[in-house]
């Protein structure tokens, strides 16, 4: 398997597959360093902190600290009417990925937004042991009903946030009413062949992560990798609920970029699932890498306004 080249923000998202195909153990290192730096001056993280129940005006992100099973979860929410957007990051990212989308998005809808940071990133307390899905979505779930959203979801998720995003709606369909996938995790991928060949590739970035475990980029590829394969193979037969419409956008060079059948595979599987239900689409970004929010946005910004106008 061809081998590809990641920068650090390409690192960050590739960590929902977790695609790092090419990263030494110095890359890992200098990434953690840039992700300290960014979390200390993000937008989110100079917001007051809020009790649950209270929202932040129109424009403002309010900090709410939520529990779930003995960990705190940051969750940020910025005032609105109408249905409520969630935006989730994919792998190793926090809220602040989003800064620059929720302004324009909120200025466009004038919904109320919400962004959070998933256990171990950003201002939520870690969880020891292998990344759990199901522990992901339960922190979702818990934070979002703890803030009094239970229904008029339109749940954006980039990356590894679409396997939480699978299996909140599976098993909540009530609680979403429409969905935008960003070059999204999805389930048809994960053939027993294709987990074979992205534990392989990842086997020597894991290793060296492994010499520094203390670093926070580190620590979640390692608890990541270690409940890779098991966890993917149950993901390969999870399905989306038919009564929930969800818009899937794949980027052309996908978190694979440097290994053309495995991009091929990831696009394979966008196709394979906007297929397989009703009220689905498929939306190409064109030249786009594996962070599409970052080099798409007016294309990201144009589905969400699409799906909570037709469903909100």
């Amino acid at each position: 398997m061809t081998r590809p080249r990641l920068s650090c923000r390409r690192i960050r998202g590739a960590m929902s597959g977790i695609v790092l195909l090419a990263v030494t153990a110095g890359v890992v290192t200098a990434c953690a360093d840039e992700e300290s730096s960014a979390h200390t001056s993000s937008a989110f993280s100079a917001s007051a902190s809020a009790t649950p129940g209270t929202h932040g005006t129109a424009g403002v992100a309010k900090l709410h600290m939520i529990e779930n099973e003995g960990h705190r979860l940051a969750f940020h929410v910025t005032g609105g009417s109408g249905p409520v957007i969630v935006l989730d990051a994919g792998g190793g990212e926090d809220s602040s990925y989003w800064k620059d989308v929720v302004p324009k998005l909120h200025t466009a809808t004038g919904a109320k937004i919400i962004t959070y940071d998933r256990a171990g990133l950003g201002q939520s307390e870690a969880v020891a042991g292998p990344w759990q899905v199901e522990l992901a979505v339960s922190d979702l779930k818990t934070g979002l009903r703890k803030l009094g959203v239970t229904r008029d979801v339109i749940l954006v998720s980039h990356s590894q946030a679409g396997e939480i995003a699978t299996y909140l709606t599976k098993q909540n369909p009530g609680l979403v009413s429409g969905s935008v996938l960003v070059d999204a995790s999805l389930p048809p991928l994960y053939t027993d062949e294709e987990i074979a060949r992205i534990v392989a590739a990842n086997q020597p970035a894991v290793d060296a992560a492994k010499k520094e475990p203390s670093k926070p980029q580190n620590k979640q590829m390692i608890s990541t990798a270690e409940s890779y394969a098991p966890m993917h193979k149950a993901y390969h037969q999870v399905s989306w609920p038919d009564t929930v419409p969800a818009t899937v956008i794949v980027s052309e060079k996908t978190p694979f970029d440097g290994s053309p059948e495995d991009a091929q595979r990831w696009r394979d599987a966008a196709a394979t699932f906007a297929r397989q239900g009703p009220n689905r689409a498929l939306v190409t970004a064109t030249g786009s890498s594996h962070d599409v929010p970052k080099d798409r946005p007016a294309l990201v910004l144009k589905e969400i306004e699409k799906m909570a106008t037709t469903q909100g």
